[in-house]
């Protein structure tokens, strides 16, 4: 590894780095070590990606732009909406151009470097980082529920034939990894981590990490057996008859959170007006998005206005339209459709109850790295601790409450989780 490449473009002291490195894992110290650099969207030249506001910026976003951090994935729809749409600069607020990177461990990086102020990451990050990292940064909102899969060669039929293939997550500390685990446990399926060629016994199921731009290839190459990521990842390999969703992550756990919101502590403390404004405008962000599925598929895609991913408009489609309960019923996607979800939905409450369940689970998902911090945390304690949901009930006010998600107005509910 070229350690002044790293300073060169990340910005990281060595003792930084390390440390990083040191509760990430080996792989994401190479990922950042190779392939930091980010790269910037179509969005950015397009004119629904102006920096500056048609009318001067109130006071309100004078100190700071909005500089939004982002993968290419539906998880990160909102975030991109607000700007497409310009409802951060409806708030007073500056933005810039979002900034698309490839991995998790780039946007994490580049958060940490403070690159970037908004970025919508994993929910388990926020854990790892604020308790391991001991970081201060907090989660804000949700970004949307449900909208990952685990998606395999079209010949695995069970997720008991996953013995002896390798699958692959977008990071150790990921629903994902969480979620695969569950329904691996339950096949009584043993998980290891072996290194390329090692002999895999039929009851282990070896987990690497790849970038989620990287999956589809490794699929298509039959180097991994599948892979469990965001969409349209998954819709993308249906499509292209590469490979088949073998269970939606979302009928596992119902409407769980994939990605978060998360912000820099101090901007939640010393800037509440801007982060208030941030708020707001990805909250009515998402109630836009779920009247409008069809206009944030062409604004997402690579084919429509917005050019935010590179991803074909049919992948984006199917994913924000389609989850019939008897096609994917049939082949074990769906077993649960009385839950009444959808693929992928939209709303921005974090409640309480799935981060204290989040941190229960974590506690006996194997990830890379230390992993001494998770047993000292309470889940109680972590969920009032990393959420400040002062900033989403002021801007659910704004857009007539958690009704308007189709939530019944209560800011507790109950976890559902069935494998």
């Amino acid at each position: 590894m070229a350690w002044s490449n790293m300073c060169a473009c990340c910005g990281m002291s060595r003792r930084d780095f390390l440390k990083l490195t040191g509760l990430f894992s080996t792989s994401l110290g190479v990922t950042l070590a190779t392939g930091c650099q980010p790269t910037t969207p179509q969005a950015s030249t397009n004119p629904n990606a102006s920096a500056s506001p048609s009318a001067s910026p109130s006071s309100v976003g004078a100190d700071q732009p909005v500089k939004i951090g982002y993968l290419p994935i539906t998880d990160a729809a909102p975030l991109l909406i607000a700007h497409a749409k310009k409802f951060y600069e409806a708030e007073g607020l500056t933005a810039e151009p979002p900034r698309l990177f490839r991995s998790w461990a780039q946007v994490t990086e580049a958060f940490l470097a403070r690159q970037v102020n908004v970025v919508h990451v994993l929910s388990p990050i926020t854990v790892s980082l604020r308790y391991g990292r001991k970081f201060p940064a907090k989660v804000v909102a949700w970004n949307h529920t449900n909208g990952s899969a685990l998606t395999v060669l079209p010949d695995i039929e069970t997720p008991k034939d996953l013995g002896g293939k390798t699958i692959a997550v977008p990071f150790w500390y990921s629903i994902h990894n969480i979620v695969l685990q569950q329904v691996l446990k339950k096949e009584g399926l043993t998980v290891t981590r072996k290194p390329k060629d090692a002999a895999i016994a039929a009851n282990e199921v070896n987990l690497v990490v790849l970038p989620p731009p990287d999956m589809m290839s490794a699929l298509a190459n039959q180097s991994i057996g599948g892979y469990i990521v965001a969409e349209p990842f998954n819709a993308a390999a249906e499509n292209l008859k590469r490979g088949k969703i073998l269970r939606f992550t979302g009928d596992v756990w119902k409407d769980h959170a994939c990605c978060v919101v998360f912000m820099h502590e101090d901007d939640t403390t010393q800037r509440k007006a801007w982060t208030q404004g941030v708020v707001n405008a990805i909250v009515k962000a998402q109630a836009w998005i779920r009247d409008n599925r069809e206009e944030t598929a062409q604004l997402l895609s690579k084919d429509g206005s917005g050019k935010y991913t590179p991803h074909p408009l049919p992948a984006l489609q199917r994913t924000l339209t389609y989850y019939d309960k008897e096609f994917y019923g049939k082949q074990g996607a769906i077993q649960h459709p009385d839950w009444g979800i959808n693929r992928i939905d939209f709303q921005p409450y974090p409640f309480p109850s799935y981060t204290e369940e989040l941190v229960r689970l974590l506690k006996e998902t194997q990830v890379e790295g230390d992993t001494a911090f998770l047993k000292a945390l309470n889940p109680k304690q972590v969920a009032t601790d990393l959420v400040d949901d002062s900033f989403v009930k002021t801007a659910l006010q704004q857009v007539g409450g958690l009704q308007t998600f189709g939530l019944k107005d209560n800011f507790s509910r109950a976890e559902t989780i069935a494998v």
